[in-house]
């Protein structure tokens, strides 16, 4: 695919791209009711594990834009449906991550317990409430053999005051810690993607995927086979994007200026 104007589906990051923390960013309002208005099919695919579909929702919402269920894909819910080609459907496992990681381990099967013990798999995401004794019951459980899984890599997170750790330190900490290596689900790995792209339907040649980051979001995409959109309002600057050997389809600004290249009505 040659030109932005000839994609005929869309996969879209959020922190960074449709928001950062808690604040809302420009031309989000904008570029959807130009999506809806081309009938251009889109899932907002995010490696925040942290996230709720009627929490992505209400933000949306609060940003005039509706959205249905089988347009948000998290990795939280990615990953637990992926945990199956490793681990019983039934298993008891131990989560490092909020409510959203809990909820979707339990609808995926799994039973989520309070302490690791015993538990077949340890599947961590980002934690707001993380403490020392979480890492402690992880390490114990990923010692003595349980399955490792990271629902994202991404070691940092972008906030309204700069950058934070994401759930990619928490994994380093138990990495370090015990010497195994998680499996991970989320960006760059292509699974998050290609999901995204079977709720879509449409050819993976003509399905862009847009983000913040060139190691994760562009990274990613290209390993699914998608073409790539970087917008510069999250972790990736243009110099950054400049000096890299990973380079997307395109780059815009923000969501502005990408949605003023969208196909013509027709």
């Amino acid at each position: 695919m040659k030109l932005f104007s000839d994609l005929q589906g869309l996969i879209f990051d959020m922190d960074g791209v449709l928001w950062r923390g808690k604040k809302p960013l420009s031309g989000v309002r904008e570029a959807f009711s130009r999506i809806r208005a081309r009938q251009i099919p889109f899932v907002l695919a995010t490696n925040n594990a942290s996230q709720t579909f009627e929490e992505v929702r209400a933000r949306m919402e609060g940003m005039g834009v509706a959205i249905e269920p089988h347009e948000v894909l998290t990795s939280a819910v990615g990953a637990a449906s992926y945990l199956k080609q490793h681990v019983p459907v039934g298993a008891n496992v131990y989560a490092v991550g909020g409510p959203a990681l809990h909820r979707a381990l339990e609808d995926a099967g799994y039973g989520v317990q309070d302490s690791s013990d015993g538990v077949a798999a340890v599947v961590v995401g980002m934690d707001w409430s993380l403490t020392w004794e979480k890492l402690a019951e992880a390490s114990y459980a990923l010692m003595d053999g349980a399955f490792f899984m990271g629902t994202n890599p991404d070691v940092s997170f972008p906030t309204e005051r700069g950058l934070a750790p994401g759930n990619g330190a928490i994994l380093a900490a138990l990495e370090t810690a015990t010497g195994r290596k998680a499996t991970i689900f989320g960006k760059p790995e292509p699974h998050l993607f290609t999901e995204a792209v079977q709720r879509i339907g449409t050819a993976l040649s003509h399905t862009v995927a847009v983000g913040d980051r060139l190691e994760t979001d562009i990274l990613g995409g290209k390993r699914a086979g998608l073409p790539t959109a970087l917008v510069l309002t999250g972790v990736t600057t243009a110099e950054q994007a400049a000096g890299s050997d990973l380079q997307p389809d395109w780059i815009f600004e923000n969501m502005e200026q990408l949605s003023r290249e969208l196909p013509a009505l027709a």
